[in-house]
């Protein structure tokens, strides 16, 4: 049995990871929850943060922090982009259509991205130390970047329920029509949102990138652990990310104290089908 310092030890790390995790699910469920696209560049998106903010580090020489920043502004405008340019007029079609409009956006994403870096790992170099609290090292890499998507997510619900323009998100989310009729502009508000969920999928790639080693190809892996998040909150409920974020990163801590680590990836998904055929709305119902 692991002993109470390895189970503290690996919940603080879990949580941690959970968080940031969160950070990248919430940009996926807000594209959904406003316009019922399923953004299949989510992962390309979040590869795009790493790399920009790879590039701004080793090549500028700027601060790694505000690389990610800087990620996240790019990541605004190219989603803003994107959206006009491939989305826009198929937001009213057949989801599928948007689906493969996407997935098209993100193999040109990924092909650029290896035409250029090749598919050679790489890594950003932050060693900010650690701490010890009790039984447990915290790694103030993960704390940093902890509470830097926490800030963002505060930002977010912020943005979302206390001002015009979220408000306006909300109105189109809820009713297109009905908001079309009170003179908001809805395709400048669904390009709005389509950047802001794309801002966070690059901010949560530009954080990323300060703990792992990663290639154009690693966004497919955090992708994918952000469907299981969404499905596990509840598509489109934003809250719910958070807290499918958390249970996503304590599993990935929990697990490999009992079991071999490769299992990690097998509960994750087990609990994904799960969810699906018990509960398909997620574990919260979409906020409304």
């Amino acid at each position: 049995m692991p002993s109470f310092d390895q189970l503290a030890q690996s919940l603080t790390d879990g949580l941690l990871l959970g968080v940031i995790y969160a950070l990248a699910a919430m940009g996926l469920t807000l594209i959904f929850g406003v316009m019922k696209v399923v953004n299949l560049a989510h992962g390309a998106l979040i590869t795009f943060g790493m790399f920009v903010v790879f590039v701004l580090v080793s090549d500028l020489g700027l601060p790694v922090y505000l690389a990610a920043a800087l990620a996240a502004a790019a990541g605004f405008g190219l989603g803003v982009v994107i959206y006009w340019t491939a989305v826009h007029r198929l937001v009213e079609q057949a989801e599928l259509t948007t689906l493969l409009a996407t997935f098209a956006v993100s193999i040109m994403l990924v092909g650029i991205g290896t035409a250029i870096f090749s598919t050679t790992p790489r890594n950003v170099p932050v060693d900010l130390g650690s701490i010890t609290v009790g039984p447990v090292d915290l790694q103030l890499n993960d704390v940093v970047a902890a509470l830097i998507s926490l800030t963002a997510i505060a930002i977010l619900y912020v943005f979302l329920y206390r001002t015009t323009p979220g408000k306006k998100i909300q109105a189109v989310a809820d009713n297109r029509s009905a908001a079309q009729l009170v003179g908001i502009s809805t395709g400048r508000t669904l390009a709005i949102a389509f950047g802001i969920g794309t801002l966070l999928a690059a901010l949560a790639g530009g954080l990323i990138a300060t703990l792992f080693p990663f290639t154009v190809l690693s966004g497919g892996v955090f992708e994918l652990k952000s469907f299981v998040i969404v499905v596990l909150g509840g598509l489109g409920n934003v809250t719910g990310a958070l807290v499918g974020g958390i249970i996503l990163g304590l599993i990935e801590g929990l697990v490999p104290v009992f079991m071999p680590v490769g299992w990690t990836s097998v509960i994750e998904f087990a609990i994904f089908v799960l969810v699906l055929v018990l509960r398909p709305q997620g574990v919260l119902a979409r906020a409304r």
